[in-house]
């Protein structure tokens, strides 16, 4: 396996639930580089891949904080799954 596709496999996808989420925005202070705030305060991935709103893919610099966002969440709307 290349050294760019172990890289990618290593990565989760964070899952963002829309019908729980209230927009307080603990996820967006953890993952900076990740999600944005839209002007209600709720997240917005800044780079969505083929329009999808509601997956991001994390890669192992942001691994540690998205799963303190998943911990964190107050409305549980967030997952992470490999």
């Amino acid at each position: 396996m290349h050294t760019l596709e172990r890289e990618h496999s290593m990565n989760e996808t964070l899952h963002i639930n829309w019908t729980r989420c209230d927009g307080r925005g603990l996820c967006t202070e953890l993952l900076p580089a990740v999600l944005d705030r839209d002007d209600w305060g709720y997240p917005v991935i800044r780079r969505p891949r083929n329009g999808d709103g509601s997956n991001v893919s994390i890669g192992p610099d942001d691994a540690e904080a998205a799963r303190d966002a998943v911990k964190l969440c107050p409305k549980l709307a967030l997952g992470l799954h490999a």
